[in-house]
């Protein structure tokens, strides 16, 4: 019914992701190269044919919107007085930081994880404390012994967590997350909890929202979540944060509209409401062509290039790839890649934890573009091997 395969040219568009020279291929930064659902082009266009472009507030439509999508989606009621607008999850992590720590505390961070939360503790004078996660045999666990040490620390008063999880795409468990929702709680560790890729997961496989385990969590954390990733409209700006904790609540409402970032912009409300309501159809279709990437890039890495291993992904639109046996630190790998065939990877140093025998690789795109992708990769590896 939608169709995913036929590439979109973002040259000409201010493309972060398509900012590169001629011949490259990037898979690195999580956007997609899908055009995003009818209904929300529609309702963008409308909006735009208006032609005024003022303040806007929050209606109620737009609080219906969230509630609906997540009763129906993932079984979990939220409440009305629970969410807060934010201009985006980053503006969310970063304000929570800043308002709820104290600069030279630690906030741990269960590494690999997404890079961008290294900076929303460094940038604003805190310390990264990190509990790595523990890689055996393919697939990462929890220390939990390391991470109640990490969070028991007296200057510890916060944890981010990525649920699911990028780079790995891992869906946290009801177990893992009620007793990391249980470590923080018994610590006064406030979780700020990154859900912003919960829509992506891969077919019958369903993630468990950090508030829906037990009373612990949902009285210790604040919740950031969003259409963005899932509808490809990132560059709309639109999210929301979620608490049942009224003081959380308070105070992440006076975070953001002391950073100025609680006001939407004018087609916010519109993508939003048109994502949540009108969007399923698009977003099933989505899931399924983005499975089927994975698939075809499991199959053709084990085929074709030996010398990497695929990590078991089960959300996400993100490949993380293992090159331990390379012998050689991601950093190298991803700009020898990129040197060679043109393709841009993330290397996996920028995540922590392990991350640097790692790279990760951007999938939702054409197929077309998956299978030129792997095979710059097949590519690469040979001519390093050599």
């Amino acid at each position: 019914m939608f169709d995913f395969d036929t590439p979109v040219d973002r040259h000409g568009y201010y493309s972060s992701k398509w900012d590169i020279k001629e011949g490259e291929l990037p898979m690195w930064v999580a956007d997609m190269d899908f055009r995003t659902s009818p209904d929300i082009i529609e309702a963008i266009i409308k909006r735009a044919q208006h032609g005024v472009f003022g303040y806007t507030d929050i209606p109620d439509e737009w609080y219906d919107a969230y509630i609906s999508h997540w009763q129906k989606r993932h079984n979990v009621t939220l409440k009305k007085e629970g969410l807060v607008y934010s201009a985006g999850v980053v503006p969310t992590i970063s304000s929570a930081v800043r308002k709820l720590t104290t600069a030279g505390e630690n906030i741990v961070l269960m590494t690999p994880v997404y890079n961008i939360f290294f900076n929303s503790v460094k940038n604003n004078g805190r310390n990264v404390l990190e509990a790595p996660l523990v890689y055996e045999q393919g697939r990462y666990h929890i220390d939990f012994d390391d991470l109640e040490r990490k969070l028991s620390d007296k200057q510890t008063s916060m944890l981010l967590l990525c649920n699911p999880q990028n780079p790995g795409g891992i869906i946290w468990n009801r177990e893992e997350l009620a007793r990391i929702g249980e470590l923080a709680y018994d610590n006064g560790v406030t979780v700020i909890c990154d859900e912003v890729h919960c829509d992506l997961t891969y077919p019958e496989k369903e993630y468990v929202p950090f508030i829906s385990v037990s009373e612990k969590c949902r009285q210790c954390s604040i919740t950031c979540i969003a259409p963005t990733k899932a509808f490809n409209i990132a560059g709309i700006q639109t999210s929301a944060a979620y608490s049942e904790n009224r003081r959380l609540r308070h105070k992440i409402w006076r975070a953001l509209n002391t950073d100025e970032v609680g006001e939407p912009n004018v087609f916010a409300v519109n993508a939003t409401i048109a994502a949540f309501e009108k969007g399923a159809p698009w977003l099933d279709e989505l899931r399924d062509y983005i499975y089927q990437s994975a698939l075809f890039a499991k199959k053709y890495i084990e085929e074709n290039i030996p010398m990497l291993s695929l990590y078991p992904s089960e959300a996400t639109y993100l490949l993380w790839i293992d090159c331990s046996k390379l012998d050689c630190e991601s950093i190298n790998i991803a700009k020898k890649i990129r040197s060679l065939t043109g393709l841009f990877l993330s290397d996996g140093n920028i995540y922590g934890g392990n991350g640097q025998s790692f790279v990760r690789m951007n999938i939702a795109c054409p197929r077309s573009y998956v299978i030129d992708g792997l095979e710059r990769l097949s590519k690469a590896v040979r001519l390093m091997a050599k």
